[in-house]
């Protein structure tokens, strides 16, 4: 299986990288950065892009399924303009050339709470990229809304607070459907229902990505 993915550098995306190098049923990942990566891997091959020119890639990007994990934070991005371009714009763009280049399955991180009526930007904005998307008709399109995520050295002072609080609250037996997730078991789960799902349309909440690695 040769797959492709964007977003190899955020903390899931790089836990799904080392996975699928590791899998013996991928023979080829293509990852699609705007930096090189100083990974190496004998069935990696790096493609550095610029986003805004698609003109001068779309022609790579074939496989048989694409893993988006592509994303930022508002701080990171310094306005809601240059997060939307990032979480909505060059994730919608590079999904619609992948299907029009024959990819079959596409495997899209969103969030917990995404809806494209929330009042809320970051979770309208998730809600509003799901829904786009299922009208590019992948036979299997499977998105995943996971809560707060355990990074690996995150810097993210407000989702660590957030984790620290959930789990907290977890103990006591409070919002356990909520319970946060470290990214590598999101990365498990997203590569275990790629090869383990029948054709269609999932969207997988936190206990059923869990349920999803039970199985």
């Amino acid at each position: 299986m040769k797959v492709l993915l964007v977003g190899a550098t955020g903390a899931t995306g790089k836990d799904l990288l080392e996975i699928l190098l590791n899998d013996s049923e991928i023979q080829k990942v293509e990852v699609f950065v705007r930096r090189e990566l100083s990974m190496k891997h004998e069935k990696l091959c790096v493609h550095v892009i610029n986003f805004d020119k698609p003109e001068e890639w779309e022609a790579l990007v074939t496989g048989d399924a694409l893993f988006s994990c592509l994303g930022t934070t508002l701080k990171a991005a310094g306005s809601k303009e240059a997060q939307w371009k990032v979480d909505y714009e060059y994730q919608y763009q590079f999904a619609d050339i992948a299907r029009k280049n024959g990819v079959n399955q596409y495997v899209l991180v969103s969030s917990a709470g995404a809806s494209a009526k929330s009042p809320f930007f970051y979770m309208k904005m998730k809600g509003q990229l799901d829904e786009a998307v299922k009208t590019l008709d992948f036979p299997k399109l499977i998105i995943f809304k996971p809560t707060g995520l355990i990074r690996k050295n995150s810097d993210r002072k407000g989702e660590i607070f957030a984790v620290k609080m959930m789990k907290s609250l977890n103990k006591f037996g409070l919002f356990r459907s909520q319970k946060p997730l470290s990214t590598k078991l999101l990365a498990e789960a997203m590569l275990k229902s790629v090869k383990t799902l029948e054709n269609g349309v999932y969207s997988f909440n936190p206990p059923q990505i869990l349920e999803i690695l039970r199985n």
